[in-house]
């Protein structure tokens, strides 16, 4: 995808090492550690269970709890239950990809099988490459090396790590989302917004990425605007904001009118296996096959609204309820972060802001060079970004999925860590190893050095600043106690 430079060899290697490590900590988890009993989406197997399979479930078992089970689910048996819809057919159609490649094994193993042992190795790729095209786009963005390098270290260090490897599909959805915002920031519209429609077709917050477009466009606009051929100039932004609204918005509209015909629409239901229709009588699930749903009716029939409506009580402040409180700490130093990098930039280019990010050069024969790193002018667009997943996710979202909510969707998460350690970590001077060059300088006795600065960092913990404890100790804590938890069916982020 990329020329593998000596520094995104750096990231990708560490990508993969982090990847293979989750994989390793997982099964271990899940081989030592009871399960705990979830009252969470647990369909019946129906096809049969081998040796082979029983090694897959026992290897890669961790991979298939609490959402993940709805992906599998799909991807195995199609949209039978209405509350299926609530997950996107993205990922469960890459899924079913990766089940093709392994037809060879197919007589070896049941189709359960392939389809987690597609998990581990798709998901394993997709966070690998989402690193590179992280590092990438901070590369275009930051023009700061140093800071592009440790985001993209960070990320491999995610506070979502489970997730991104877990039957779910932050994964995709990062590599789609970082991809397209780098193909934009080269000035590939065309190409943009095809990355950005397939993330849609990924997750529903992939709707919100139409902010990015839209401010490119405008920006464009502003930057060339002349009186005699401002109507035509015009014009042309309100198509090309129409073509975007419409290019980003159509996998969704596609999904809502499949389940149209599938819940509304006379004989379209098709049969469902006798075990599961069995458990969507016990659980009270509903099927096509029952009366129509009251959102059949509605002026919109937006199945996807009625779902987070009826089925996870997603509105607007509807969470906000004192036994949330765990959910909300758990949630909180994600938010901090957030909040604190919002606060940082709106304090340092206020009148930015106010503008819109729409500020015009004032020399336009030679352009003023952006001021490098996490406070440069076009992270503005991303901290805006960031700013409204936070404030969205907070108040009308189950607050504990913000923190997946956010690594998944958001390089500022990743960008203004990486600011703090450069800015606030002395050790960083010692331990300055971008691939590629020498050391900065000689590190303190009895210190070790290796290549990748951030585990350096780790490798030195207690000669490390509050700010960098802080930091890298929320990281690696999640990072491990997502695993721990969630392949336990315990409730995690």
């Amino acid at each position: 995808m990329w020329p593998l430079d000596p520094s995104r060899k750096e990231v990708l290697g560490f990508a993969v090492s982090c990847r293979v490590l989750t994989l390793v900590l997982q099964a271990l988890f899940n081989a030592i550690i009871p399960d705990h009993r979830a009252e969470a989406f647990s369909p019946p197997r129906l096809a049969p269970s081998g040796s082979v399979d029983q090694l897959v479930e026992g290897l890669l078992g961790g991979l298939s709890h609490w959402d993940a089970e709805h992906f599998l689910f799909i991807a195995e048996h199609g949209y039978l239950y209405e509350h299926n819809f609530a997950f996107f057919p993205g990922f469960p159609l890459v899924l079913l990809v990766g089940t093709e490649l392994m037809r060879p094994l197919w007589g070896l193993l049941n189709l359960r099988s392939c389809l987690l042992i597609s998990v581990a190795l798709l998901n394993s790729l997709f966070s690998a490459l989402a690193a590179l095209a992280l590092h990438d786009l901070g590369c275009l963005v930051l023009h700061c090396p140093r800071q592009a390098f440790y985001g993209a270290l960070l990320f491999c260090l995610s506070p979502a790590n489970v997730f991104l490897t877990a039957g779910y599909s932050e994964a995709l959805f990062a590599l789609l989302t970082f991809s397209a915002m780098g193909q934009l920031e080269r000035g590939q519209s065309w190409t943009s917004g095809l990355f950005f429609a397939l993330a849609t077709g990924v997750r529903s917050n992939g709707l919100v990425n139409i902010g990015f477009l839209v401010h490119s466009q405008c920006q464009d606009f502003f930057s060339s605007l002349m009186v005699q051929n401002a109507l035509r100039q015009l014009l042309k932004l309100m198509g090309s904001v129409f073509l975007s609204v419409f290019t980003l918005g159509l996998p969704f509209a596609l999904f809502q009118y499949y389940a149209y015909t599938r819940f509304c629409l006379p004989g379209s239901a098709y049969p469902i296996p006798q075990p599961l229709l069995q458990l969507a009588i016990d659980q009270g699930y509903r099927t096509a096959e029952g009366n129509k749903p009251p959102w059949c009716s509605w002026e919109l029939p937006l199945i996807y609204s009625y779902i987070q409506d009826v089925y996870w009580n997603v509105g607007f402040l509807r969470y906000y309820e004192l036994k949330q409180v765990p959910n909300f700490l758990l949630a909180s130093p994600m938010a901090v972060l957030v909040a604190w990098a919002t606060w940082t930039y709106a304090t340092t280019h206020p009148w930015l802001f106010l503008t819109l990010g729409m500020q015009r050069s004032k020399n336009k024969k030679t352009p003023e060079k952006p001021e490098p790193g996490f406070l440069s002018p076009r992270v503005f667009v991303y901290l805006v970004h960031a700013a409204a997943l936070l404030l969205f996710g907070s108040l009308c979202m189950h607050v504990q999925v913000l923190t997946r909510f956010l690594c998944s969707s958001s390089p500022i998460v990743y960008w203004f860590s990486a600011h703090l350690l450069l800015d606030q970590e002395p050790l960083l001077r010692s331990l300055e190893t971008v691939p590629g060059k020498p050391p900065a300088g000689d590190p303190p006795p009895g210190q070790k050095v290796p290549r990748n600065s951030i585990m350096g960092l780790l490798y030195n913990w207690k000669t490390c600043s509050l700010v960098t404890r802080c930091i890298l100790g929320y990281f690696v804590t999640y990072w491990l106690l997502g695993l721990l938890l969630h392949c336990n069916w315990l409730p995690w982020t």
